[in-house]
């Protein structure tokens, strides 16, 4: 007589659902992520610091120029909405949209709600970098981004296995020593710290195969 063959599941592996966020865990997940990232910038452009990607960009300009943070940074991420779309997905480029949205309306809104009378550049740079990483993290995990360099980082994990953090540490490099011809020394020296604390954040959290930015 054969016994019957007992089903086994293995509780490691997660099922498709298991990893799928609810729409309202979604919004708030865009709306707290952005808030942090809204309050690094913050720390940055209060300290003349910059950062890497379409932020790091943003706040040259804002820098340069004086023109809003917020206006640069949404304008400057419209044309790679297509490149998301293409490559991501339509609710990845949804969210990343919105959240790029929001991060323009936060930065602009924090300052006003935010006064530092006393900034140590150092504190700044790690808390800030500190801060915009633990919100992109939070992004990423929830299927979005903050346009540009951002796409194309998560692009090249979901295909080709190369960790986020590491293409963003990369071009974020770049930027960096293209901020050498703008600002002071040690603001660029203070700004590279930042980008480490950053890319390490995400690096070391944003594996492939634990969470995935596109279907």
């Amino acid at each position: 007589m054969t016994k019957p063959i007992a089903r086994t599941t293995n509780s490691d592996t997660p099922k498709k659902d298991d990893i799928s966020h609810r729409l309202y865990e979604d919004v708030l997940a865009l709306l707290l992520s952005t808030m942090v990232v809204s309050l690094g910038v913050t720390l940055y452009s209060e300290s003349v610091l910059v950062t890497g990607s379409t932020a790091g960009a943003a706040l040259l300009i804002e820098h340069a120029t004086g023109f809003s943070f917020g206006v640069i940074f949404f304008v400057i991420n419209l044309p790679f909405y297509w490149l998301a779309y293409k490559r991501m997905g339509t609710a990845f480029t949804i969210k990343t949209f919105v959240a790029v949205g929001l991060v323009s309306i936060f930065s602009k809104l924090t300052p006003m709600m935010v006064d530092f009378t006393m900034l140590n550049p150092v504190y700044a740079a790690v808390a800030g970098g500190a801060l915009m990483g633990i919100g992109l993290l939070m992004l990423f995990r929830h299927r979005a981004g903050l346009g540009g360099i951002n796409i194309l980082a998560l692009y090249l994990q979901e295909h080709f296995g190369i960790r986020a953090g590491y293409v963003q540490l990369a071009i974020d490099m770049v930027i960096l020593i293209i901020a050498f011809l703008t600002l002071p020394f040690d603001k660029v020296l203070l700004s590279i710290l930042g980008a480490v604390v950053l890319n390490l954040i995400i690096a070391i959290n944003h594996r492939p195969g634990r969470y995935l930015a596109a279907r």
